[in-house]
C-alpha cells in the first residue's frame, strides 16, 4: 500500500479529524494534526500529497499555516483545500488568494470532499 496518496488533515476538532479519517482511510494514507504547529512539525517528517486545512484554530490560523507552507520550496507545491465552517465570500477569496486550490464548507457531503480531493490531486499530476 506504499503507493497510496498521503492526506494530511489539520483541524482542532477531534470529531472532524476522526470523520475525515473514517471517510478517507480506505483510499488514502491519512495523517492527522490537531493544530497548525503540529501540522508544520509533521511536514518536517512526511510529505503529503494534499492537505485539508481548517481556518479557525487556536494556535495558528489556517492562513498562517498556508503562509508557512508557501515559504518552503519543498512544500509550496502541495495542494491545500480549506475545510471550514465559515462560508463567507471574503474568506473564500482570501483562501484562494493564499494559494488554496479549493474550499469546502462544513458540514460537507462526503462525496463532495472526495471529489474535490481527486480533482486537486489530478491537477497536481
Amino acid at each position: 500500500m506504499a503507493d497510496r496518496k498521503i492526506v494530511l488533515v489539520v483541524d482542532d476538532s477531534t470529531a472532524n479529524l476522526q470523520l475525515c479519517r473514517g471517510l478517507l482511510s480506505n483510499e488514502y494514507d491519512v495523517r492527522l494534526a490537531k493544530s497548525g504547529k503540529m501540522a508544520l512539525s509533521a511536514l518536517e517528517k512526511v510529505h503529503p500529497d494534499i492537505i485539508l486545512l481548517d481556518i479557525e484554530m487556536p494556535d495558528m490560523s489556517g492562513f498562517e499555516v498556508i503562509e508557512e507552507i508557501g515559504k518552503d520550496p519543498n512544500l509550496k507545491d502541495i495542494p491545500v483545500i480549506f475545510v471550514t465552517s465559515h462560508a463567507t465570500e471574503d474568506l473564500v477569496l482570501k483562501a484562494i488568494g493564499h494559494g488554496a486550490v479549493d474550499y469546502v464548507v462544513k458540514p460537507f457531503a462526503p462525496d463532495v470532499l472526495g471529489t474535490k480531493i481527486k480533482e486537486a490531486l489530478a491537477m497536481k499530476g
